[in-house]
């Protein structure tokens, strides 16, 4: 069964990667806890407001335009967090880079040492350690429980969402990620 899975993840991945061929979208490449990731018919905008990185620094999404991007917002006493943390940091670390980039955000008055000592517990160092204390990217978004991750495509607008932790460092996840990244190659 999951050598049939995977064909089927590579063959989707392999139709939206040949722009001669029928686009079945990611929504096709969507498996396991992956099929909570709610999909948008069209792409809606993501929040221009600003976080901080851990050290206080303005950041916004704006800086992270022609990259895909998966936001994770998060918080130190969150479970469901700490149990998809090192699938974010295994993504990050395997295909973080000029293209794509995990984005994870401790989300309201989270203290730089617990987030420090959180990270440290689950193994996550490939992330970065941004922070939003007054929740304004987390209000704009419209981000109502945690965790939280939304896929945005490299014009800065949302495309997904799913509600809740996920296999982040799954083939399903894998596949969804190349499929968006290589959108933007062609």
């Amino acid at each position: 069964m999951k050598l049939v899975r995977s064909v089927a993840l590579y063959t989707a991945l392999a139709l939206c990667a040949n722009p001669g061929l029928a686009d079945p979208g990611i929504e096709a490449l969507r498996d396991g806890s992956l099929k909570k990731l709610v999909v948008h018919s069209a792409p809606r905008p993501a929040s221009e407001a600003g976080f901080e990185t851990f050290e206080g620094a303005p950041v916004s999404l704006a800086d992270y335009r022609g990259q895909v991007v998966l936001l994770n917002f998060w918080a130190t006493w969150c479970a469901p967090c700490r149990k998809e943390m090192p699938a974010l940091d295994a993504l990050q670390r395997d295909l973080g880079g000029e293209d794509f980039q995990v984005v994870t955000v401790a989300t309201g008055r989270q203290a730089p040492a617990a987030i420090t000592r959180f990270l440290d517990e689950t193994g996550a160092d490939a992330l970065p350690r941004h922070r939003d204390p007054k929740m304004a990217l987390a209000r704009d978004m419209a981000v109502l429980g945690l965790p939280v991750t939304v896929l945005i495509d490299r014009q800065g607008n949302e495309v997904a969402r799913l509600q809740g932790d996920a296999e982040w460092d799954s083939e399903s996840a894998r596949a969804i990620i190349a499929a968006l990244t290589a959108q933007g190659d062609s």
